[in-house]
């Protein structure tokens, strides 16, 4: 039988319960609280215990009763330690994203292939060449780690890099359109996630906005007629996030940049995501690449690093080289710059390119993209009798066929075939709804959460994500899976 922490038989009052509970010292003193503190430090362990001790006082208030073994030492040292690891556990976790969305913002977006997680590793565990040049022994330029890498994969003169995409054309419409009018088509006044919007960017950064056209058509001579004096430059801003269809018009990039140079004046484009590789050949839908933006006489051009280029969060700038240097002169460069580790990843990512045949498999966002519906079906195939075992007489489970989206804002109407477990409560009705919510909480608070989507009756589970190398850490835990 457990060992009684309580001086008295059984209580059957409100205040000898209370009386009951055992002291912080008493408990402290105890040999499994002292295994406790050796593997989680006094102070935690203090603090949770106090935090326990409180909770029962006002549960023994509150009800005038308990259970008798709630005060035993086993009972006590049990909920101790489940407290303890509640708040031990980084606020950063792994997750499996079974969302259906790849690129999901708010998990994370782009997944590091193991060969950037290694340079990360190193850059954070050693002394690195972060600005120092080593081959004149002199400080040197942090840009200079990847701007190499950048003029051979995209043909530009020259590159830098800042901490989001956002951010990098927010310094570069700072630095080229300060107090001047920048002419961008109404239909590109894009909002990306977290309500951050194209004319909020360039009003803080000191531009005047100078929109033409209509939202669904905008013509070359739209942009001549808006042009003057007070003209910084023209904009172009890709709509990665939303298309529009129907009776639509927008200018080439080529007929902008001719238009633009004619004036003297540079022609920038913000393509949002970005992607060195060219999708179409991946048996992906296309989408435009920096390198076609720059042969089509762009003179800047922005992208995103954690985005379809599959690299850490970074702000992508290339183009000519007399404007990139305008751009690193700008104090903001410096509260805007990434730090060694985004440095390390970024070069990482960025030498797959240089091995196309092989980028599918060592890069994970495009190997997550191309994923055979075969081998998706295969995953869920294989786990589908662990997740209904551990479901039985809550709901039933079923592989169906569904879709899924790349995310992040890119194109966000292509659909990728793909395929799913569908959990479907046993309630149907009134409740169901609740059930719903129940199961998709219980996969929630795994050790390593499992995150899905509610739709049509049911909470699903896109295999996509699911690769063979996390398969048994999925199932490991499913037995855990709690329902209440």
């Amino acid at each position: 039988m457990p060992s009684s922490l309580s001086n008295s038989a059984s209580p059957n009052s409100t205040s000898a319960m209370l009386a009951a509970i055992p002291s912080v010292d008493r408990v402290l003193n105890m040999a499994a609280t002292q295994a406790l503190i050796t593997e989680y430090g006094r102070n935690p362990v203090l603090s949770a215990l106090r935090a326990l001790l409180t909770e029962l006082r006002d549960q023994v208030t509150r009800s005038h009763t308990l259970p008798a073994d709630i005060f035993s030492e086993p009972v006590i040292n049990i909920r101790l330690q489940s407290a303890l690891q509640r708040t031990s556990r980084p606020s950063l976790r792994p997750v499996f994203n079974l969302t259906g969305t790849v690129l999901h913002t708010n998990l994370g977006r782009a997944q590091m292939p193991d060969v950037a997680v290694q340079a990360v590793i190193n850059a954070m565990t050693r002394p690195c060449n972060l600005e120092y040049d080593l081959d004149g022994g002199s400080r040197g330029d942090r840009d200079s780690l990847i701007e190499p890498l950048l003029q051979e994969l995209t043909g530009a003169e020259a590159a830098t890099v800042v901490n989001n995409n956002a951010a990098a054309v927010f310094l570069a419409l700072n630095t080229l359109g300060l107090r001047k009018e920048v002419i961008v088509s109404r239909g590109e006044l894009v909002e990306i996630g977290g309500s951050f919007r194209v004319p909020d960017i360039m009003s803080r950064a000191g531009c005047r906005l100078k929109e033409v056209g209509t939202t669904n058509r905008t013509h070359l001579k739209d942009f001549a007629e808006a042009i003057s004096v007070k003209t910084a430059m023209l904009l172009k801003v890709h709509t990665s996030n939303y298309a529009i269809q129907g009776f639509t018009a927008s200018v080439a990039e080529k007929d902008l940049a001719g238009l633009a140079h004619k004036h003297g004046l540079p022609f920038m484009v913000d393509l949002g995501s970005g992607t060195l590789a060219d999708l179409a050949k991946l048996g992906l839908p296309s989408e435009p690449t920096p390198q076609e933006s720059l042969a089509n006489g762009a003179d800047l051009v922005t992208f995103s690093g954690d985005k379809l280029l599959g690299g850490p969060q970074a702000g992508i700038i290339i183009g000519r080289k007399d404007l990139i240097a305008k751009i690193k002169k700008n104090p903001l460069k410096r509260a805007l710059r990434v730090d060694k580790m985004t440095y390390a990843a970024l070069d990482a990512v960025l030498r797959l390119y240089r091995d196309p045949e092989r980028l599918t498999q060592n890069l994970p966002t495009l190997r997550l993209l191309t994923r055979s519906l075969t081998e998706i079906e295969t995953a869920a195939k294989d786990v589908l009798p662990i997740v209904a075992l551990a479901l039985t007489g809550h709901a039933t489970v079923a592989i169906k066929p569904c879709q899924s989206q790349i995310g992040s804002g890119s194109l966000p109407v292509n659909l990728l075939p793909s395929a799913c477990l569908t959990i479907t409560p046993l309630i149907r009705g009134k409740g169901e709804g609740s059930v719903l919510k129940k199961i998709e909480q219980a996969f929630r608070q795994l050790p390593v959460p499992i995150l899905g989507r509610i739709t049509d009756g049911a909470y699903c589970l896109d295999m996509r994500c699911l690769e063979d190398k996390n398969t048994h850490e999925f199932v490991s835990q499913i037995k855990q899976l709690r329902l209440t």
